[in-house]
C-alpha cells in the first residue's frame, strides 16, 4: 500500500485515510456542471481532479489529525454500509494500519455531517450487531445534525443512520456538541450548514500556520470558481451557497491549508483568485 498523504500544521499532523477515489459524469454531481463551462477549467482541474474522459474524480477518505497527544479521525467513508450494488471494502481499515494506527488508537471520531459517506466505519458487524469500530473513542457529532436525522420522517443521505450513528449513541459513546466545539488548542470546529443542516469544518491553527477541512461545503475544487454550482445532497441550497462564498472569504488565499475531505490526490492545496478567476492550486505531498 502507498504512503498515505501528509501535512503539516504548526504542531499539527493530518494524514490522509483512503478508501476509494472514482470517477463520476459532472452533471450526476451538479446539474450545472455543463461540458462547455467545466472545459473553461481544464488547465486547472486536469490532471488531479478530472480525468481524460471529462469525469470528475471523487475521493472518499477519512482524515487523521494528530494534535496535543490525540488521534482524532474526522469522517469514516463509506464502510461496510454501501448502497445497494456497491462493492464492500476494508481499504480503510488498512490505510489507517499504513499511518500507524490501529481502530484502538483512536481517540476522537469526528463526523463533519451524517451522510452515509462520512459515517461508514463508525460500527462493523460483529455477529447480527453494529458494535463501534473504534471502541476507545468518543464520538462527536454536531447535536444540530443529529436532532435533525434523528426526527427526520426520510433518511435520504443519511441513509445507514441506524447502522452507523444510533448505535453509538445507545453505546454511550457519541458526545452531541456544539458546532464550534474545541477539540484540541490548536483545532476546533466551524459551522457550516447548508449541506446538512448541523454540517461543521474543521480549522487548525498552530504555530501561525492555518488549515481548514471542508467536509462537503465545497465537494469539488471546481465549486471555488464556480461557486454557484450546488451539489444534489445539499439540503438547503441558499443556505450552503452563502456558506460557500462565506468559507471562500474566509479562506481563499495561500494563508490557509485547503484540505478537501472529497477531493482526489493530491487533496490539498490553496483557493486563489487572480486576473484568470478563481482556482485551486494543489501542493505536493511532504515527504518524510
Amino acid at each position: 500500500m502507498a504512503e498515505p498523504l501528509r501535512w503539516t500544521i504548526g504542531n499539527v499532523e493530518v494524514i490522509r485515510i483512503a478508501e476509494s477515489c472514482d470517477p463520476f459524469p459532472p452533471e450526476m454531481l451538479m446539474k450545472q456542471a455543463t461540458p462547455e463551462v467545466v472545459a473553461k477549467h481544464i488547465d486547472w482541474l486536469a490532471p488531479h481532479f478530472i480525468d481524460a474522459d471529462g469525469r470528475f474524480l471523487i475521493s472518499v477518505h477519512g482524515l487523521l489529525v494528530r494534535s496535543h497527544g490525540l488521534n482524532i479521525l474526522v469522517d469514516t467513508c463509506l464502510g461496510p454500509h454501501v448502497m445497494p450494488g456497491a462493492p464492500v471494502t476494508n481499504n480503510f481499515i488498512d490505510s489507517l494500519a499504513a499511518a500507524g494506527c490501529t481502530p484502538e488508537d483512536i481517540d476522537i471520531v469526528l463526523c463533519t455531517h451524517l451522510h452515509f459517506d462520512h459515517v461508514g466505519w463508525n460500527t462493523r458487524k460483529e455477529g447480527d450487531r453494529w458494535v463501534p469500530t473504534f471502541p476507545k473513542a468518543r464520538y462527536l457529532f454536531s447535536h444540530q445534525e443529529w436532532e435533525h436525522w434523528h426526527n427526520a420522517k426520510e433518511l435520504g443521505y443519511a441513509s445507514t443512520l441506524n447502522e452507523c450513528v444510533t448505535p453509538i449513541v445507545d453505546a454511550g459513546l457519541a458526545d452531541l456538541v456544539e458546532m464550534n466545539h474545541v477539540l484540541t488548542p490548536d483545532v476546533h470546529l466551524v459551522p457550516t450548514p447548508g449541506h446538512t443542516p448541523g454540517h461543521v469544518g474543521v480549522e487548525i491553527i498552530s504555530l501561525g500556520q492555518k488549515a481548514f477541512i471542508t467536509g462537503d461545503i465545497i465537494f469539488h475544487p471546481i465549486q471555488w470558481a464556480e461557486i454557484e454550482w450546488a451539489s444534489d445532497a445539499d439540503s438547503d441550497a441558499a443556505a450552503a451557497l452563502a456558506m460557500r462564498h462565506h468559507v471562500r472569504d474566509t479562506y481563499g488565499s495561500k494563508k490557509s491549508l485547503i484540505i478537501g475531505t472529497h477531493f482526489a490526490p493530491p487533496t490539498a492545496g490553496h483557493a486563489l483568485n487572480d486576473e484568470r478567476g478563481w482556482r485551486f492550486e494543489p501542493v505536493a505531498q511532504e515527504k518524510r
